[in-house]
């Protein structure tokens, strides 16, 4: 018998005209606010926003010139050594003296700058065009260093001029002291076989190190001055470390790619 009258009741007043109707809670309502602005600034920062990403890549703190390998133009043994590493030579200076058919004859640089690399010693003998020496083309000791870093070929285009980049420098702890400030100051335009890395570095191990997988774009870096600190150079921590830093020091950079938009990623 309930049921009959609850049945005759429904259609005695089918539509229930008079009672208020809800549409939605408080709470769903403000959970559908809250979705409308989150859908509308994702698609604000989907047209005007961008993404950038970092990529870390070796490298080398160097001079902007390179270095070269000195080969003698005689045979011989050496019978005296005329400098020491380290030392700033000018062009044309006397480097070996090597006892030939003709005489002792001096092997002297081809262009002035700093000896890294002494290969040939007192009572060796020498044939003629070994490698006796490596000089790094600088003017002055206190001339700037940069830092080169060897990108794979196909991330190149995506490194812009000016770029922010941080050094992890090999010899300095990086927990302690930071890392090195600087900016990429130019971007080769093609890959680098490993014969021309190794003759701007005068080494073919670390030619053949940077070249592993592949001919890489060499991209040079412009460290940032500080003349408040110990290396003379900016670091992420406040002075970095108490002693300068040396060329031919591996480094790893983390290099601030172009900036892209999202939206390319979502159309076709």
């Amino acid at each position: 018998m309930q049921f009959r009258q609850k049945a005759l009741s429904k259609l005695q007043s089918p539509e229930e005209l008079d009672l208020p109707v809800r549409f939605a809670h408080p709470q769903g309502r403000l959970v559908l606010a809250v979705t409308v602005v989150v859908m509308a600034a994702a698609c604000f920062w989907a047209v005007t926003g961008s993404v950038s990403s970092k990529l870390s890549v070796p490298g080398i703190l160097t001079r902007p010139e390179g270095s070269y390998v000195l080969q003698t133009p005689l045979s011989g043994q050496v019978t005296a050594v005329l400098a020491s590493e380290g030392q700033q030579l000018p062009a044309g200076a006397p480097l070996l003296n090597v006892r030939t058919e003709q005489g002792e004859r001096p092997v002297r640089v081809v262009t002035g700058g700093r000896l890294t690399t002494l290969v040939a010693k007192v009572g060796s003998v020498v044939a003629t065009g070994a490698d006796v020496a490596t000089v790094e083309r600088v003017k002055a000791p206190q001339d700037p260093l940069v830092a080169v870093l060897y990108v794979p070929g196909d991330s190149g285009p995506a490194i812009p001029v000016g770029a922010p980049v941080d050094l992890g420098v090999q010899s300095v702890p990086q927990q302690r002291f930071g890392m090195l400030r600087g900016r990429v100051k130019a971007v080769g335009r093609t890959p680098q076989t490993q014969a021309q890395i190794s003759g701007f570095l005068a080494d073919a191990g670390l030619a053949e190190q940077f070249s592993r997988h592949g001919s890489p774009v060499a991209v040079l870096v412009q460290l940032d001055p500080s003349p408040s600190t110990p290396s003379g150079y900016r670091w992420t921590s406040a002075d970095g470390p108490p002693y300068a830093v040396e060329s031919r020091t591996p480094v790893t950079g983390s290099v601030r790619l172009s900036a892209q938009r999202p939206v390319d990623w979502l159309l076709p």
